[in-house]
């Protein structure tokens, strides 16, 4: 630089000599400020894909997705069980398990009104959010989901909430109407929505984008329609990483599906038998019947009183289809339930068979029902794309590990 006697070339002074008073005094001030002062967290985007089941990855050609697998981190895990959305939404999104967080299902019994009530509601969930530990670092977040459920289970913490089922009158402004839920267009119209937040909003360090199985509940993986789907699902993601190179993409799904031949009434089918029992609940029942109509693999039994309990059991486990039946303890221990939100008894279904209210005691189903709840539906893929933060593939077992690195200093 040109200097001209004790200014430079501009006019201006030379910077003071940094001392080592004035060294430490610096560095204590930046020990002291706030850990999001000193670094701001990588941009992250989570996207929970509902129902994509790893047979669904393994059968649809998703060119982005591949290579987000080969340069990122990716594994088969096993979901949370119960293999439905609420109770792995939580988990994901928590990042801990459901003896931590209680969300046990889609549905449960709550003692306080003696009714089935729906396990959808802010109130209900446990732990700390996603987005409350973003919070802590000074990261605004942002929840989109397909399912106005989502939004409110999830919401403590997030500072933008957007349900494509009911969208506000600024967003169909622009991006027009939102299809409707029991569509796969409406998965198209989510994501453009995150696509559109990440251009515009940067300064949202957090995003979670939840969508519906609605097309994994009508089409198999194999099926035209569904690799259709996820086709442009993978164009979809691939313009989100474009539309944000500097963020690192988290996706994992809630569950699988298959194909269920049967479903029970427990009540109907107790009773029958010399057993009555106060209430049979399916945990997968939600409002978006026309999903599954509310039947599902596992299912809670809330006897009349515990000296039934053993009878109920025996009974239970000589029905056609019923793989296990587990006491409250023994449920709690294998699958890190919550003790206070499940049945007596916790019924499991095999690969064929669903719980749910009906007519009759026994339904067969038809050829194109198709389901999840159960331990058939366990297996979904992690990926991890563009992350800073160095991760090793081997330590994610289970879709609720995805995210909880983020935010957890």
């Amino acid at each position: 630089m040109v200097r001209t006697g004790d200014r430079d070339y501009h006019g201006r002074m030379p910077p003071a000599p940094v001392t080592r008073r004035r060294f430490l005094l610096s560095y204590a001030a930046f020990a002291a400020a706030p850990a999001f002062c000193r670094q701001v967290p990588q941009r992250a985007v989570v996207l929970m894909c509902d129902g994509f089941g790893i047979e669904y990855l393994e059968t649809s050609e998703m060119p982005a997705l591949a290579s987000w697998r080969e340069r990122g981190v990716f594994r088969r895990v096993q979901c949370t069980m119960p293999s439905v959305t609420n109770t792995n939404n939580a988990s994901i999104c928590c990042g801990v398990l459901p003896d931590r967080h209680g969300i046990t299902g889609n549905s449960y019994f709550d003692p306080r009104t003696g009714r089935e009530e729906y396990m959808e509601t802010a109130d209900l969930l446990l732990a700390p959010t996603l987005f409350e530990r973003a919070q802590k670092h000074g990261v605004k977040s942002a929840l989109l989901s397909s399912k106005k459920k989502t939004t409110t289970l999830l919401s403590a913490g997030a500072e933008l909430i957007l349900a494509a089922e009911a969208p506000p009158p600024e967003w169909v402004e622009r991006l027009g109407p939102a299809p409707d839920i029991y569509s796969r267009e409406i998965n198209y119209w989510l994501l453009t929505a995150a696509i559109d937040l990440l251009k515009r909003r940067r300064d949202i360090g957090c995003l979670y984008i939840h969508t519906t199985d609605y097309p994994m509940h009508t089409w198999p993986a194999n099926s035209v329609e569904s690799k259709a789907h996820l086709a442009r699902l993978d164009q979809l993601f691939d313009e989100a990483a474009a539309a944000a190179p500097d963020a690192a993409f988290l996706l994992t799904a809630d569950h699988g599906m298959n194909h269920k031949t049967r479903c029970w009434d427990l009540e109907k089918a107790c009773s029958r038998r010399g057993h009555p029992i106060r209430i049979a609940i399916s945990v997968d029942r939600d409002k978006y019947l026309k999903h599954h109509r509310g039947y599902g693999g596992v299912a809670w039994i809330y006897c009349t009183q515990p000296a039934d309990i053993d009878a109920v059991a025996r009974t239970v486990v000589g029905l056609e289809g019923v793989e296990t039946v587990l006491i409250r303890s023994e449920a709690v221990s294998r699958y890190h339930l919550m003790a206070s939100r499940i049945g007596d008894l916790v019924v499991l279904g095999d690969r064929d068979t669903v719980f749910g209210e009906l007519d009759l005691e026994l339904e067969m189903l038809p050829a194109n029902y198709r389901a999840h709840g159960s331990l058939h539906e366990m297996e979904v893929p992690l990926v991890i794309h563009n992350a800073h933060a160095k991760l090793d593939s081997a330590s994610f077992a289970g879709n609720w590990q995805l995210a909880r690195w983020l935010y957890a200093a």
